[in-house]
């Protein structure tokens, strides 16, 4: 991630480990979404053998690690700081 945001001029790294809570944002996105493919999996497929699902949600929470990863710093981001988005304002940061 960028240092600073490339538009506004704002510090992300706000203090040393200031993202940690962001770990347990990306635990419940990966827990949701993992829970979401397995329901469409048993009833899409008929409740199939177990290795079914493995082979799904495995490489499909992989894949989504990167969108994942962004995703729960920028809510991490949002719900601690109370840092909200203004069109058109810019930083000095």
């Amino acid at each position: 991630m960028y240092e600073h945001c490339p538009h506004c001029g704002l510090r992300y790294e706000i203090e040393p480990g200031y993202f940690w809570g962001a770990m347990f944002v990306s635990y419940v996105l990966s827990a949701g979404i993992a829970l979401l493919l397995g329901f469409l999996i048993f009833y899409g497929l008929n409740d199939p053998g177990g290795w079914t699902y493995v082979l799904i949600i495995c490489p499909a929470l992989v894949l989504i690690t990167p969108i994942n990863f962004r995703i729960s710093r920028i809510v991490w981001l949002h719900f601690v700081s109370g840092i909200y988005y203004e069109p058109g304002k810019t930083s000095e940061f």
